[in-house]
């Protein structure tokens, strides 16, 4: 399967406006919405060019998506034109019952909140306001109560790497159907010293692959490519087609290959500038002076991105680069080239080190 041509998912940042003040956002919102962001008949025109490229899974974020007061009517236009929409909003109070009554009426499929820790110490300082973790949880009853389809999203950062277990039980008493794991970027408010090591990766891919198997939910990573290396080099799965196994049969539906920034995955910003991804701050266009088609089509940057003979580094001479890739962007916030190797992960490919041995000689 190529993404050369269409997306497997498109995530657009409706609006920066947000009240939380989150420890990693890569947006680094702000209580107000930028008034040159993208307006409802321009939102619009964006959904129709969704739409024509072989209808992707869609995802609204932000800031948070609650701020924007035409958020309905740009779900039901999606839906309207066949998009399949899942939202990942800020656990604020601007989440009522009422409000996500009038989403699933609306037609969203799945509703995600970020849980990044087990109790309110870890997951408030994360999240940079006191009472956000209270806050979630009582948004996520109201998700039970109201039975639509809930994803809990937490980002890997040296503040909760050893409490995943204790989050994982949080994911199963909420009955989340699926369990989306980040591993931070180091951009917008993410910093370097945040990051987990790479042999603290390793650890906790093991952990995933092991967790997965006897989970009543489904579990995906994101900015984690060298999780599909750890699966099939040390579990023995036989071939790409299994590395994506799902316990969920809901509509939105999973790739069936992965996805990395550029490749299978594009982001669309509040004032219409496309990326690569959300990791990934490099414009490569407009959606307010070229169709979002032609940009992931045509972009020298994505062709970049999809052409994994340019890796460069430990990811150019790996054996696993069609499988993993690495994160480009990952690569782009450490080393200013999203060509360069994923500093993240710890595997060394043969012969790596005798290569880096004869030049530096």
């Amino acid at each position: 399967m190529s993404y050369d041509q269409s997306p497997f998912i498109v995530i657009w940042e409706i609006t920066r406006a947000c009240y939380l003040k989150c420890l990693h956002c890569r947006a680094e919102a702000q209580p107000l919405a930028n008034p040159n962001q993208l307006s409802t008949e321009e939102g619009k025109m964006l959904l129709d060019q969704i739409a024509a490229l072989d209808n992707p899974l869609l995802v609204f974020t932000g800031g948070d998506p609650l701020m924007r007061k035409d958020l309905y009517e740009l779900i039901e236009y999606a839906i309207h034109k066949g998009l399949r929409v899942s939202m990942v909003p800020s656990a604020t109070p601007l989440v009522k019952e009422e409000v996500i009554l009038r989403a699933k009426e609306a037609g969203l499929s799945r509703w995600a909140f970020s849980v990044d820790g087990p109790n309110a110490e870890v997951h408030d300082r994360f999240r940079g306001t006191k009472g956000s973790f209270e806050l979630t949880a009582t948004s996520l009853s109201y998700l039970k109560k109201i039975g639509l389809p809930i994803q809990i999203n937490t980002t890997v950062s040296r503040y909760n790497a050893d409490k995943l277990e204790e989050i994982s039980e949080l994911v199963e008493q909420w009955g989340a159907i699926l369990w989306s794991i980040f591993f931070l970027v180091p951009t917008g408010r993410g910093q370097h010293e945040d990051m987990t090591t790479p042999e603290e990766n390793e650890r906790i891919f093991e952990w995933i692959v092991r967790k997965k198997k006897i989970s009543s939910y489904d579990i995906k990573t994101t900015v984690a490519p060298a999780l599909r290396r750890v699966m099939l080099t040390n579990h023995q799965i036989s071939d790409d087609r299994n590395l994506e196994e799902t316990k969920r049969a809901d509509i939105l539906g999973r790739a069936k290959h992965g996805i990395t920034d550029g490749n299978g995955f594009v982001f669309i910003s509040h004032t219409g500038e496309v990326q690569p991804s959300g990791f990934l701050p490099i414009v490569c266009g407009n959606i307010r002076d070229q169709s979002l088609g032609d940009i992931y089509r045509n972009s020298p940057i994505f062709k970049d991105l999809r052409n994994r003979k340019q890796l460069k580094g430990k990811c150019g001479v790996c054996s696993f680069h069609h499988l993993c890739g690495g994160s480009r962007a990952r690569a782009y916030a450490v080393h200013g080239d999203y060509m360069e190797s994923d500093p993240a992960c710890a595997y060394i490919p043969k012969g790596w080190e005798a290569e880096q041995a004869i030049h530096n000689m």
